[in-house]
């Protein structure tokens, strides 16, 4: 409305100058003639001109003749040839609601590439699209591309091979792995462990503790263990150390001979021996940086007692908070912790860890 105003008050003006005299005409137009040079020298800078007044001064320029364009107009007549191609430009950009493109993929369906594509390490863009099809939902394979690609998922050759992380939990069953433990006495005596865990029931095994380890000493505690599995030794295939000297040529022939493979772990790589450092650090938390060891004896004591109470009582995230030993979880009503004298505490390991149990 505003603009429709002052289009019809500029034409009442055009048609009130119109049927003035040439006289006034003439007289009005040096006035505005050197108001404009006045303003210009004030301004020096170039003028801002909204829609409104390229309407008008558009309109106008249909009623005088193209060569007094510069003596009237305040602009070029390129900046109103170009005002008005803007105008044309402006009148024919437009978006047809009707068809809007193509509509944005639904977050669950990125959820669901996304989801197949970590469960299926061999599968592409094109296999995804696939299943997706057979599912009922309609994807164009560079859309899968695009979603897997902001997704920061490789192409489907770079992520075919397992991780170790991936390896581990498919092999669990069938691994055991080895490390050393380094305890230091009261008398700033150094003492060696060496220990062993099966990975899919997370038993733990105390193979031996001495001063001076050698590579003898090491292949005959590899001899003691297989010895100690007894039959168990069929389910396991792999056994993963790291590259200490100690782990001699010897103490592999040990192992191959009962059809196990070593797996020996990169140079300052603790993580592909994930689960054997992970239990020498609970040793050290739980037991060791807790009690002062004086020997060689009182360290064995000390392990076998944990030893018992890790394989037999503590709990374990992998297993369901199962300890190793045991197959199943007992299960009570939680009303019965009402009465907490159902509750005893049995202190072991020299007093240092509590074990509860339910009264009988």
């Amino acid at each position: 409305m505003s603009l429709v105003y002052r289009l019809v008050r500029g034409l009442f003006g055009l048609l009130t100058a119109l049927i003035r005299s040439d006289l006034s005409k003439d007289v009005e137009l040096l006035v505005l003639r050197q108001e404009n040079q006045v303003l210009r020298r004030q301004l020096g800078s170039r003028p801002q001109w909204g829609h409104v007044d390229r309407l008008w001064l558009a309109a106008l320029s249909r009623l005088i003749r193209r060569c007094r364009w510069a003596e009237v107009f305040p602009v070029t007549p390129a900046t109103i040839l170009r005002w008005h191609r803007t105008l044309v430009r402006r009148k024919w950009t437009f978006t047809d609601r009707r068809h809007p493109g193509r509509p944005c993929t639904r977050r669950p369906v990125k959820a669901l590439i996304v989801r197949m594509a970590q469960q299926n390490p061999t599968w592409g863009h094109r296999r995804i699209q696939g299943e997706l099809a057979r599912l009922g939902y309609s994807t164009a394979a560079s859309t899968v591309w695009e979603i897997l690609h902001a997704a920061g998922i490789d192409p489907a050759p770079r992520r075919a091979g397992p991780t170790w992380r991936q390896f581990l939990t498919a092999q669990a069953h069938a691994i055991i792995a080895c490390d050393f433990l380094v305890v230091e006495t009261v008398l700033l005596k150094r003492l060696y462990v060496l220990v062993f865990i099966e990975h899919g029931t997370r038993r733990l095994h105390l193979a031996g503790v001495t001063a001076n380890p050698t590579g003898a000493w090491t292949a005959q505690q590899a001899r003691n263990l297989l010895m100690d599995l007894g039959d168990r030794i069929a389910g396991l295939r792999f056994v993963i150390h790291d590259r200490d000297p100690l782990f001699t040529s010897a103490f592999g022939q040990v192992l191959t001979a009962e059809r196990l493979r070593v797996v020996t772990t990169l140079r300052r790589t603790p993580r592909m021996n994930a689960i054997c450092e992970r239990v020498i650090g609970t040793l050290r938390r739980e037991l060791l940086d807790r009690i002062l060891i004086l020997n060689e004896r009182h360290l064995t004591f000390v392990l076998r007692e944990y030893l018992i109470h890790y394989n037999g009582h503590r709990p374990h995230q992998s297993r369901q908070q199962r300890p190793p030993d045991i197959a199943t979880q007992a299960a009570r009503d939680v009303t019965e912790l009402n009465d907490l004298r159902f509750i005893r505490r049995k202190p072991v390991v020299t007093g240092m860890i509590n074990e509860y149990h339910a009264a009988a």
